[in-house]
């Protein structure tokens, strides 16, 4: 006689998620954005502020001189191409590539530029993996920093902790016995886990520390810097610029959407994840965070990961969040054809239009 098999889809609760999405209710998280007026919004904005830097963590290492060194200097034709070593902490090291326009005249509008998943910075500032030069855009970056660049901006595109030259060494494990070697994002992710923290963490205070940076050059006109990220550097982008005043409009492409559909709803890198965020209600409550400052959300009508739908419910609730600061029209919009990449058919000009003047 064989034993009764139980089905999870005629038993949902069966599901351990059943129970866990029963406690998952933004509207009631103790965070979430309810101003209905600019002087209560802006009370709101400090004191969130101030709790998501703590929720995330990694926000009190020792300060540091950030004792920059210039690694190399390429002349790239229509602009200069710096790679530079920054210390954001005393433990961490950052490599930055600093991309200069000849067309014009310092001091320039300034694009903080974050990558995604993939090799690394290199893809986009036009390098292969293995460091060669490359001329024509290519995967899903599509080179943005370049263009960035040559639409008049000094680009600033760190390497992002856990990729490229700043991944873990494992060569410790025995691979030879079966010993499996985590991706650096899973591991450094669950390590801060461990820790009271999280890789979203590490990512923000290295990026304020890139903007110290940047605020020491004169060549740079730091009170007209944007930010800019593709998936993952989306995430980068839209944290970066909640806890971070001093970026002054930003693009998040391939990621602003909600959590329950997209982070919460299928796989995602570890490194999305924070521990406690459910207190700050949903995606659409944070970027009030980013209010009033102008946001452009790209998003493509095929995009798996990033589910078109959910971005245009997620954008209409960011306009009501925008419109309590009378700014519903600085929140804008690309909606493209096209899977999970860079669009650029409106981000460059969004950029260069709050910026450059």
């Amino acid at each position: 006689m064989s034993t009764i098999l139980l089905d999870p889809k005629k038993h949902p609760r069966l599901q351990p998620a059943t129970a866990l999405w029963k406690r998952y209710r933004p509207e009631a998280a103790p965070y979430r954005f309810q101003a209905q007026t600019v002087d209560a919004a802006r009370d709101w904005q400090r004191r969130t502020r101030q709790a998501l830097n703590q929720i995330i963590g990694f926000q009190d290492f020792q300060p540091v001189g950030l004792n920059p060194e210039l690694l190399e200097e390429v002349d790239c034709g229509d602009y200069l191409r710096q790679k530079i070593l920054l210390r954001t902490a005393r433990e961490i090291r950052m490599p930055v590539y600093l991309l200069l326009p000849k067309h014009v005249q310092p001091p320039y509008p300034v694009a903080l530029a974050f990558h995604g998943h993939g090799y690394g910075v290199k893809d986009i500032v036009g390098l292969w993996e293995d460091g060669q030069e490359r001329r024509l855009p290519e995967g899903y970056h599509k080179d943005f920093g370049v263009a960035l660049c040559r639409r008049g901006f000094a680009v600033a595109a760190p390497e992002i902790s856990c990729f490229g030259e700043r991944q873990t060494d494992f060569s410790y494990l025995n691979t030879a016995i079966g010993a499996p070697v985590p991706t650096t994002c899973d591991h450094t992710a669950k390590l801060a886990f461990h820790l009271g923290g999280s890789a979203v963490g590490l990512r923000a205070f290295d990026a304020k520390r890139l903007v110290d940076y940047l605020e020491t050059l004169p060549e740079l006109d730091t009170h007209r810097m944007g930010a800019m990220g593709i998936s993952g550097g989306g995430m980068h982008t839209f944290f970066s610029t909640c806890l971070d005043e001093r970026i002054r409009a930003c693009v998040i492409s391939g990621y602003y959407s909600t959590f329950k559909d997209s982070i919460l709803g299928m796989q995602h890198c570890t490194c999305n994840f924070v521990p406690g965020l459910g207190q700050f209600g949903e995606m659409y409550d944070l970027v009030g965070l980013i209010a009033p400052r102008p946001l452009l959300v790209e998003a493509g009508s095929y995009d798996c990961i990033f589910p078109l739908p959910a971005v245009q419910a997620s954008v209409v609730k960011a306009r009501q969040v925008y419109s309590v600061f009378q700014a519903a029209d600085q929140v804008e919009t690309d909606y493209f054809e096209g899977r999970h990449s860079i669009s650029g058919g409106r981000a460059y000009d969004f950029l260069w239009e709050k910026l450059a003047h």
